[in-house]
């Protein structure tokens, strides 16, 4: 069975929490969409309800994030012989296990995934890819389909473009493979932002070593260090 997850925070620091959770879960022919929110333990930040629009007033009378029925259901499907799957997957992984939820299952990153198979493009974020692999064009009728509101980062629409990447890349590899994928490190070429950016690693690590070791010290995620690594 196929778990599409996607959740927001109330920031990108160490201290911040899950607010909401989206899920669908896809068993042969059905497909169940599950979201809701979460009372997190720490306020959410301004730049962050700016990006998801989650307010304090609205997870004001949520559920704990132990008491969820959205967490409950996850629970029940954590196993092995079913697999996660989510767009930057380490990221949620990590905010899980904050909570103390650790998932058993097989993980897909349709990030990774994407980076490893799709060569012609260097910026992978999820609207993105929405957009550039034409997502889009038959999004419309799936959500209809499935009675779903299609609205960017919304947990619960975040993880309906996750399922559509999934299946596009299904077309090039079955999940056996994207599973493998995930576990690999990714060579990234480019810099997708910064003061290098769309510049080859290679051409900085030539000419400006010292920016890509001070990059090393950064929060940077595994394939960029694993690249910066590679170059330098």
């Amino acid at each position: 069975m196929l778990i599409y997850l996607d959740l927001e925070t109330t920031g990108l620091e160490e201290a911040d929490r899950i607010c909401s959770l989206g899920l669908i879960i896809q068993g042969g022919d059905d497909t169940q969409t599950y979201d809701g929110l979460i009372k997190p333990s720490r306020k959410i930040r301004p730049e962050a309800m700016a990006v998801h629009h989650i307010t304090n007033e609205m997870v004001k009378e949520a559920p704990l994030f132990s008491d969820a029925e959205i967490v409950k259901l996850l629970q029940t499907y954590n196993s092995d012989e079913n697999i996660l799957v989510a767009h930057n997957i380490s990221f949620d992984l990590a905010m899980l296990a904050k909570e103390d939820f650790f998932w058993k299952g097989g993980v897909i990153d349709t990030l990774k995934c994407s980076r490893h198979l799709i060569d012609e493009i260097d910026r992978f974020s999820l609207q993105f890819l929405r957009y550039e692999l034409g997502l889009y064009r038959s999004e419309v009728k799936e959500a209809d389909r499935l009675g779903l509101e299609l609205k960017a980062h919304s947990a619960l629409s975040d993880a309906f473009h996750v399922r559509l990447l999934h299946h596009y890349l299904n077309e090039m590899v079955n999940d056996e493979k994207l599973m493998e994928l995930t576990m690999e490190p990714v060579l990234i070429k480019k810099f997708a932002f910064g003061k290098y950016k769309d510049h080859y690693l290679e051409e900085v690590a030539m000419n400006d070593a010292g920016y890509l070791r001070w990059m090393l010290e950064q929060n940077i995620d595994e394939d960029l260090e694993y690249s910066i690594k590679h170059y330098l």
